[in-house]
């Protein structure tokens, strides 16, 4: 801070010093004091306002090159508001909490968003390792004299596998490329089967697919989420029949399967659940990640030894 400055941030004191002095001349002149005394008590006035001047200016300059310091030191700057000293002026003491809490916040955004990063490695790293599967399965077969149906079920678990990458990517703080418009529902239904022929063939899993309505929302994203849903039916309950119901702003997949244990069935949408066969488990981790990006319900219902029930709500929509 210059000096200029700093005595324009001391002009309300210095108005009042100089209002005080004023007043006391002509109190005193009133009281009958002499003009020489009054002047002599005035006359050093001006000094001392340019000593107290000098003074704070020094103090402060010191307090702020303190800080500076401290500040240069410090490997992350936003930590500063946590290692100041707490001051004794009531309005510094105000700014120095509202330093704290956005140090605060901004600790709390650090950590969330390196969180988050650690946690996407650790999931590329999954799918990495997943994809090693099929790439190997898909060399034996050719090594084999290439069966083109099963290496048709590998290239498809692999495609699989790496549109989820990419949805998981979807997930993170600050993705704005999901695309909202008006979509009919049984189209994402059909691309979604379609899509997923081969393993549902190998599995021998039976759809049937029955309503429809126009939603708005992401249409890529929902064709992804009800494919995550048949490719789990395909690989957990083979030889199951699933059905697919569009209604009332709702898809309901359920198929009848072995189902999933009351004590896993809160646990399925956490990030890393697997079952005992392996896998990334993240499928239903990032389905409950799109519905909640998409202002989408999901719930999951399950009996064991006769259904499981995924059901997939829509917040806006116009029937056909």
């Amino acid at each position: 801070m210059k000096f200029g400055a700093h005595v324009v941030d001391k002009a309300i004191a210095l108005c009042f010093w100089g209002i005080a002095c004023g007043l006391f001349g002509l109190l005193a002149t009133f009281a009958g004091i002499e003009a020489q005394a009054i002047g002599v008590i005035l006359a050093p006035q001006p000094f001392l306002a340019l000593a107290y001047l000098a003074a704070t200016y020094a103090w402060e300059r010191r307090k702020t090159a303190v800080l500076e310091k401290m500040m240069l030191q410090l490997p992350e700057k936003y930590l500063l508001g946590e290692v100041l000293p707490a001051p004794k002026g009531f309005t510094e003491y105000r700014y120095y909490r509202v330093l704290q809490a956005i140090s605060h916040n901004a600790i709390e955004t650090v950590m969330q968003a390196e969180q988050e990063k650690e946690s996407y490695y650790e999931d590329v790293e999954k799918w990495i390792h997943e994809l090693k599967t099929p790439l190997a399965t898909c060399s034996l077969i050719l090594e084999n004299g290439g069966n083109s149906a099963k290496l048709k079920q590998e290239l498809k678990r692999m495609d699989n596998l790496t549109e989820s990458i990419l949805y998981r990517a979807h997930l993170r703080p600050g993705a704005k490329d999901l695309r909202i418009q008006k979509f009919s529902v049984r189209e994402a239904i059909d691309n979604a089967i379609k899509s997923q022929a081969s393993l549902l063939i190998a599995a021998r899993v039976c759809v049937e697919i029955e309503g429809n309505f126009a939603a708005y929302s992401d249409p890529g994203a929902v064709c992804f989420m009800i494919k995550q849903l048949l490719s789990n039916a395909a690989k957990h309950c083979p030889g199951c029949c699933v059905k697919i119901t569009a209604s009332n702003g709702a898809i309901n997949v359920e198929d009848n399967g072995p189902g999933i244990p009351t004590h896993d069935l809160r646990r399925v949408t956490e990030r890393g659940f697997t079952h005992a066969e392996g896998g990334t488990g993240m499928g239903l981790y990032i389905v409950r990640g799109l519905c909640a990006r998409l202002e989408m319900d999901m719930q999951i219902t399950s009996v064991q030894g006769k259904y499981t029930r995924v059901t997939l709500s829509f917040p806006n929509l116009t029937k056909l």
